[in-house]
């Protein structure tokens, strides 16, 4: 991948299952339009839902939110579970990030037929991009997936529906759920970051009413 990355001279973020000793992790390191290894992000946890059990197979992660400076731009990257937590994109966001990305692979509900998220999964990713007034991109697997349990077939059909959105949350380019693409989209960044700063909402912030975030249940700091 760094020579891939070098002979085109773009930017890749990899993700792979990380053997670390006795640890697990599901990981994304990211290669440089030179090549380089920039290093890489641990998803910071996991849950899903009771199929899944991705727990079972993971350890949380323990690197932090991390942005990393790039050839092109600052990104902040995160990992599947990731994109549902505002906390994470306003970390990354906090640290610089110029554009956020959310690699993952979600789809159908093996345990709910009738549970569609699609939608709610743009939205959240969309409202990381308005609250932060940065641009995100999302990239998501397409087709279907069967495996076999001692339970019977378990199918997960993805969603696909890969996109970008602007720095107001707005898509800027939309895949479909059927077939893989390529999705481009061009961002003044350096206008962004004018934006950014008039919208005062990085100035305002109040990180000394926020403890409460540092607690599970709203009132007792977490050890």
């Amino acid at each position: 991948m760094q020579k891939l990355a070098k002979e085109l001279g773009v930017v890749i973020p990899v993700s792979f299952f990380e053997e670390a000793n006795n640890a697990h992790y599901n990981s994304i390191a990211i290669i440089d339009a030179d090549g380089m290894d920039l290093g890489l992000y641990r998803n910071h946890i996991f849950q899903m839902d009771q199929v899944t059990q991705e727990k079972f197979y993971f350890n949380p992660g323990d690197t932090g939110f991390k942005v990393f400076t790039t050839k092109f731009a600052k990104i902040g990257v995160a990992i599947c579970w990731d994109q549902w937590f505002p906390e994470a994109a306003r970390a990354m966001a906090l640290q610089g990030a110029e554009i956020l990305l959310y690699p993952t692979a979600i789809g159908s509900e093996p345990q709910d037929k009738g549970l569609d998220s699609r939608e709610h999964w743009k939205r959240v990713m969309q409202g990381h991009a308005g609250a932060n007034l940065v641009p995100l991109v999302a990239s998501n697997r397409v087709g279907k997936e069967t495996i076999k349990t001692e339970h019977g077939e378990s199918v997960i059909t993805f969603y696909g529906n890969s996109f970008i959105a602007g720095p107001s949350g707005e898509i800027m380019a939309l895949a479909n759920d059927k077939d893989e693409d390529m999705l481009i989209a061009e961002f003044d960044l350096e206008k962004i970051k004018t934006q950014r700063y008039s919208w005062g909402v990085f100035r305002d912030r109040r990180p000394d009413l926020y403890k409460v975030l540092l607690t599970l249940d709203g009132s007792k700091p977490s050890l």
